[in-house]
């Protein structure tokens, strides 16, 4: 499996048999997506940064919500979660996926907006690579985002949605989350190539450029 960042909360995740885009963005939002072509690609939720299906090629299987899906061998579940603490009544709602591909589990958590609960938790089980906002902005705060790592205990962690020289939007970079982690100065990868037998025993942080 070999995954990409494309900017903001936009990955590209290359398997075997199918490639996933997450999260497409508008054009507004500084980064360019181009036309990365996917098989299927997943929306957290509806806003801009998030949603631009229009931007990825090969008319991709969109999912979109709660629920779960197989397609071609990838088994995908969307978890109901929530963009803010008010159960979204301030910025709507966020949907949590859960990405099984090549014997390795993925975590994408969208903009989710608050602590995760032990519902949540147990829902999730065991993660092999999440990914997660550091951005605060808009999203959890760097504590909480610490806090769901000790939760989760996942192989990989890939920090999104945060500052860049690109972005047009106004967050906060990952250098807060990065020094909070231990790791003040992360030599940043173009890209992760993983197998199940390659994944770290312990939670690796694993910074991308991006593409």
């Amino acid at each position: 499996m070999e995954i990409s960042w494309l900017g903001h909360s936009c990955f590209t995740i290359k398997g075997k048999e199918k490639t996933i885009i997450t999260d497409p963005y508008s054009p507004n939002l500084g980064y360019s997506l181009g036309e990365p072509k996917a098989d299927i690609v997943t929306l957290s939720h509806f806003h801009a940064g998030h949603s631009y299906v229009e931007g990825i090629a090969d008319n991709p299987k969109q999912i979109k919500s709660p629920g779960e899906y197989e397609i071609g061998g990838i088994f995908i579940t969307g978890i109901a979660t929530f963009h803010d603490t008010q159960r979204g009544t301030l910025k709507g709602k966020n949907t949590i996926y859960l990405i099984e591909a090549d014997g390795v589990k993925l975590c994408h958590l969208g903009d989710l907006g608050h602590p995760l609960t032990s519902q949540l938790i147990e829902e999730l089980g065991l993660i092999d690579v999440l990914f997660l906002p550091v951005g605060e902005t808009s999203t959890i705060s760097v504590p909480i985002a610490i806090e769901i790592v000790r939760q989760l205990n996942p192989h990989i962690v890939i920090p999104m949605h945060y500052k860049t020289d690109a972005l047009s939007r106004n967050l906060q970079p990952a250098d807060k989350f990065l020094e909070k982690m231990g790791i003040p100065k992360a030599e940043a990868k173009t890209k992760l190539s993983i197998t199940r037998s390659s994944l770290p025993t312990s939670t690796a942080i694993v910074v991308l450029n991006y593409i």
